[in-house]
């Protein structure tokens, strides 16, 4: 990755007003009885819903009213974190964003394929962008994160929530990007699917290929992937596993967190457990909302380092190493 000292600008994250528990979800009555078990147990509560507002225009909104008073026509790219399905077939909805939060012209683009990982993979993407291109000082990344269909319930991986972020990754920003790392295996690219071909969208229906292969196979090889860029990535920043002051990860069961500490011997910051219970799953929007929080609870300092894990059932993995 690039040496180019590129750190954040500001992370501004959009939430519902409305919270709807989980038991009290329209598809809940309708579900299976290892289903309906998974789902109380997932250790969500409550989950934000945003009603009948389309992605593209979540992450509008989240670009328009950024924190530090920074507007989105001052970025040199935009980069949008693909949603899980996008509003428009062959239309685009980073240029819907692009127009929508007053960028004008200039470059936009999506990253997509990656799920959960891919803010991620964007914050690395835009501190290589900054130091391809000497004139370019800011990368402006939205995502938002709504259900594929009608359904929350995302057996046997999460229960869905609704939220938007933009943020910046910029020079001279902080937290400094020290060092980051991402992996991805074709090998699970089947494992969830959605035949939307055949079917109106409000019968949209997520199916896992293999819940046995999700919570299995890729368990144990997300072990493995993780485990080891956790290891090149302090490695990458000269720094041993006890100078991390803070860990936080993506939002998606209760159990994974004691899962990834076992794993690690990294404590996972209460953040991420608490935005769990309360907003659900937020897809690629969990890593940037727990680190902002994070920052904010006055639980870390200047200096500190920040390891921020991120997987999907792609399947990909990252992670990344701030400084703050």
């Amino acid at each position: 990755m690039s040496t180019v000292s590129a750190g954040i600008g500001f992370i501004h994250c959009v939430l519902p007003d409305k919270l709807v528990e989980v038991g009290e979800l329209p598809e809940v009555p309708l579900l299976g009885r290892e289903e309906a078990e998974f789902a109380g147990g997932s250790g969500v509560r409550t989950v934000g819903v945003f009603p009948d507002t389309p992605t593209a225009e979540l992450a509008a909104m989240a670009c328009r009213e950024p924190a530090g008073g920074r507007p989105g026509e001052r970025a040199d790219i935009l980069l949008l974190v693909a949603p899980r399905a996008p509003d428009v077939l062959l239309g685009s909805d980073v240029c819907r964003v692009q127009a929508a939060c007053g960028f004008g012209p200039s470059f936009a683009f999506t990253v997509d394929g990656l799920g959960c990982a891919g803010s991620s993979v964007a914050w690395g993407l835009a501190a290589d962008l900054l130091a391809a291109d000497p004139s370019r000082e800011r990368v402006l990344i939205a995502h938002a994160s709504r259900p594929t269909g009608v359904d929350r319930v995302r057996y046997p991986v999460t229960v869905i929530g609704d939220g938007a972020y933009a943020m910046t990754v910029e020079r001279g920003g902080r937290p400094v990007l020290r060092a980051h790392r991402v992996r991805t295996d074709g090998e699970f690219h089947d494992l969830f699917s959605v035949d939307y071909k055949r079917v109106p969208w409000y019968e949209w229906r997520e199916e896992c290929d293999s819940p046995d292969r999700y919570r299995f196979e890729l368990a144990m090889r997300s072990r493995l992937e993780l485990g080891a860029l956790v290891d090149l990535v302090l490695t990458d920043a000269g720094v041993a596993k006890d100078a991390v002051t803070a860990t936080v990860m993506q939002n998606v069961t209760a159990s994974a967190y004691s899962f990834y500490e076992s794993l690690l011997g990294l404590p996972i910051h209460p953040v991420c457990g608490e935005h769990l219970a309360s907003y659900g799953h937020l897809g690629a929007m969990d890593v940037v909302l727990n680190l902002d929080r994070l920052l904010a609870s006055g639980d870390v300092s200047g200096g500190d380092l920040v390891l921020v894990l991120n997987n999907s059932p792609v399947a990909a993995w990252a992670a990344t190493l701030w400084e703050v």
